[in-house]
This record gives structure tokens, C-alpha cells and sequence, in this order.
């Protein structure tokens, strides 16, 4: 058993404690958010995940887990500390790295003896040698430590799983004892271990990121070339996939990726591209394509009511994917505020992000469940693809609408069958059978 902090009880702050103490270890999670603290104590989760809230109870009632907003209380015992906290967007698209520069110099006023000191957050490339400079600045004394690069692979939705069987465990470090100390940590999920050097461990993050973000991006443009073609992107996607040096993930064509990491990443590593002297130019047009997406649904959803205002639009899910209640740089956002600009009245249901709905788009009336989203709208925009929504009863939905018209932003529905039931329906790239469905 080894003793272990993780500084940020945010998304990948609290995984990464509660894994860990679910593994054998002894945890302790610290946080200047006393109201998030307190919370947790009470067993009241700040996010929705899967499966959280009975992994937290679980581990505070074995004594492997607690919470606090005392760092000296949280490195009393520590043997490493797990920097998890969050690095949102800054005015030019650079990481804001202000909470780490304050946990960082909160770990150094604190620590009374020698720590690793390990980089969860997704941070710029250099930032390992950076938190290093600062714990020198403000330790009390000269106790040692060493910073270890591990940059976090957790899907929203699925992130504990994504922890316990991860792909990869990436560290990096210019100690590669301490990098080596790390891995022993992830030793019992017997998963593939690289140790590299800093920088390079915050690039892998980086790339990894980008590179699928493209590969959404892709597969939108090819939606929309095969919407002028007469192709179907689900067959085509299908088709790409059996090549295996393609494969299926990330071929889903729909109103764009959204979340914590993909937008903020790709515009991070564009930024420190530029910054550099270089050119991004793949980069850029994956940005472009994705806004290009959220416009794209509305424009389809104009043609088909013959104008925006003063309609009644539905949107069936608000958070960026299904099973979160995350709904940062969320479509459902980008594509409300489009109709809204345009004077439509826009509803919305979700089944879980409505509590951050309230609070991110408190001028979008939210609905109750589907059929009451439904009654009275001109038309529906599927934006999240929840497998509620996969089983409604749509002749239901259709009797209770104005107008049956369906925008399909994520390809759930069938064609052929959505003409059976007398919509107008639209998907993403569906090719002829995507236009004039009606």
C-alpha cells in the first residue's frame, strides 16, 4: 500500500484518488473548494460518472479514502502527489495554467519531506519543468522530490473502466527512477508501461488528442460530400473500418465533437504550434470543419420549416455525449444559441446534464422527459446520442409535434423507417435518402 495525494476533486482528480485507493492504497483528496469537500464527505458526487458514487463510498468506508481542504493534512504521509486539476482555455487558445501554478506552490509550501510530484492535469509542452522551477521557488527547506509527466486517457462516461484497463500508461520523467517508482503503481492493471522523457510524455497527450479529433472532423467532411454525392456515410464509415489500418472508432459522422479535452486541446497544441513558429495548418481546418458541423444542422433545419422564427425547436440531449452531465463546448450549446439568433424558442431535455443546463443555458426552457419536449414543436434536433432516445416511441413523438420534422445530428435513427412514420427526416451525410425524406 503506498500513500498517495491527488490535488483537484474535479474529473480527473477524483478518478484518479478513488482508482487508486480501490487498488490498495491510501488516498487522501485535497481541495480549496470547501463546499465540493464537504460534499464528498457526505457522499454527494460533483460530476456524473458511472459507477462513481459507489466506488467513493466503497473506499471511504474501508479508511483507503478521504477528503480535505488542509494540504499539510494532505502530505502528511504522502509518497506522491497527483496534480489533477483543471486547465481551461485561455484568451488565445493557450492553456490557462493558473491552478496548477497555485497547486504547485501550495504542494511546495507543504511538503516536509521528499515527494514525486506527478503531472495529471493536461498541461503545454515544458510545463513538467515549469511546476519543477516553482516547488524550488517555494519549498521551506531543501527536501527533494522529482516530477513525473503523466498525462490522464479517461473518456467522459467511461473513465473508471478507462482507468483500471487502460490502453497505456504513459510517464515521463528526468528521473527515470521516479518515473520508474510511478509504474509501480499501475503494476497491478498489468497494462502496456512507456517511460520517456518529460516533454515528450506531454506531447503523447497532445497528438493523441488532436489525432482523433481529426478523425471526427474527417469523417464530418466526408458526411458532407456524401450528402452531394448520393452516398451514405454510415456505410461508408462502415466500409473504412474493416481496413485495419483504419478501424472503426471515431468514424461516426454527427454535429461535431464537443467536451473538456478535444476543444481545448486541439487549440492548445495549434497555439503552442504557432507560438513556435509553425504552421498547423491540419489543426486549423479540424477546428473549422467542427463549428462548420453545428452550423450545417441548423441550416438543414431552416430549409425544412422555410425559416427559424418564432418556431418551436426541441433539442433531445444537452450533454456533449451520452452518459455525462458534462456540456462544455457541448453542441447543444452552439446550435441553441444559432436558432435562438435566428427567433426560434428552444427546448431542451437531457437525462441527466439539466442541473448543468440551468446553469449554462438558463434561457432554454427545459423539458421534463422527450414526449414533453416533443408537444407543440415545429421540429426535434437529435444533438446527444443516449440510448433513451434510441428507443422512443416515435409515432408517439410525431403525433405530439406541430410539424414531424426530425433533424438527426447523430445518425440514430433509420432512414427508411423515419419515412414510414411520416417524418420529414434528416440525418448527417445519409445521401439521397437524407433529402426529401418527408
Amino acid at each position: 500500500m503506498k500513500n498517495i495525494t491527488a490535488v483537484g476533486v474535479g474529473y480527473v482528480g477524483l478518478i484518479t484518488g478513488v482508482c487508486f485507493a480501490d487498488l490498495g492504497n491510501k488516498v487522501v483528496c485535497v481541495d480549496i473548494n470547501e463546499e465540493r469537500i464537504e460534499n464528498l464527505k457526505q457522499g454527494l458526487m460533483p460530476i456524473y460518472e458511472p459507477g462513481l458514487e459507489e466506488l467513493v463510498t466503497r473506499n471511504m468506508q474501508a479508511g483507503r479514502l478521504s477528503f480535505t481542504t488542509s494540504y499539510a493534512e494532505a502530505l502528511a504521509d504522502a509518497e506522491f502527489v497527483f496534480i489533477a486539476v483543471g486547465t481551461p482555455e485561455g484568451v488565445d487558445g493557450e492553456a490557462d495554467l493558473q491552478y496548477v501554478r497555485m497547486a504547485a506552490r501550495s504542494i511546495a509550501e507543504a511538503m516536509e519531506h521528499p515527494l514525486i510530484i506527478v503531472n495529471k492535469s493536461t498541461v503545454p509542452v515544458g510545463t513538467g519543468d515549469w511546476v519543477a522551477d516553482i516547488i524550488r521557488e517555494y519549498r521551506n527547506n531543501s527536501v527533494d522530490f522529482d516530477v513525473v509527466s503523466n498525462p490522464e486517457f479517461l473518456r467522459e462516461g467511461a473513465a473508471i473502466s478507462d482507468f483500471m484497463y487502460p490502453d497505456r500508461v504513459v510517464l515521463g520523467s528526468l528521473n527515470r527512477d521516479a518515473a520508474e517508482k510511478v509504474a509501480q503503481l499501475y503494476l497491478p492493471l498489468r497494462a502496456t508501461i512507456m517511460i520517456t522523457d518529460l516533454r515528450t510524455a506531454e506531447m503523447i497527450k497532445y497528438a493523441s488528442n488532436a489525432f482523433l479529433a481529426t478523425r471526427i472532423s474527417f469523417i464530418n467532411e466526408i458526411s458532407n460530400i456524401c450528402e452531394a454525392l448520393g452516398a451514405d456515410v454510415k456505410e461508408v464509415a462502415t466500409g473504412m473500418g474493416y481496413d485495419q489500418r483504419i478501424g472503426h472508432a471515431f468514424l461516426d459522422a454527427g454535429v461535431g465533437y464537443g467536451g473538456s479535452c478535444f476543444p481545448k486541446d486541439v487549440k492548445a497544441l495549434a497555439y503552442m504550434a504557432e507560438i513556435r513558429g509553425r504552421h498547423p495548418q491540419l489543426l486549423r481546418a479540424v477546428m473549422e470543419i467542427n463549428h462548420y458541423q453545428r452550423r450545417a444542422v441548423v441550416r438543414k433545419l431552416e430549409d425544412a420549416l422555410g425559416g427559424l422564427r418564432d418556431k418551436r425547436i426541441g433539442l433531445l440531449g444537452l450533454a456533449f455525449k451520452p452518459n455525462t452531465d458534462d456540456m462544455r463546448e457541448s453542441p447543444s450549446i452552439h446550435v441553441a444559441r444559432m436558432l435562438q439568433s435566428a427567433g426560434a424558442h428552444v427546448r431542451a431535455y437531457d437525462p441527466v446534464a439539466m442541473k448543468a443546463a440551468a446553469r449554462m443555458a438558463p434561457d432554454v426552457e427545459l423539458a421534463q422527459d422527450p414526449y414533453s419536449l416533443a408537444e407543440g414543436c415545429d421540429a426535434l434536433i437529435v444533438v446527444t446520442e443516449w440510448n433513451e432516445f434510441k428507443n422512443l416511441d416515435l409515432a408517439r413523438i410525431r403525433d405530439l409535434m406541430a410539424r414531424p420534422v426530425l433533424i438527426d445530428g447523430r445518425n440514430i435513427y433509420d432512414p427508411a423507417t423515419m419515412k414510414e412514420l411520416g417524418f420529414y427526416y434528416r440525418g448527417v451525410g445519409r445521401g439521397y435518402e437524407d433529402q426529401g425524406t418527408q
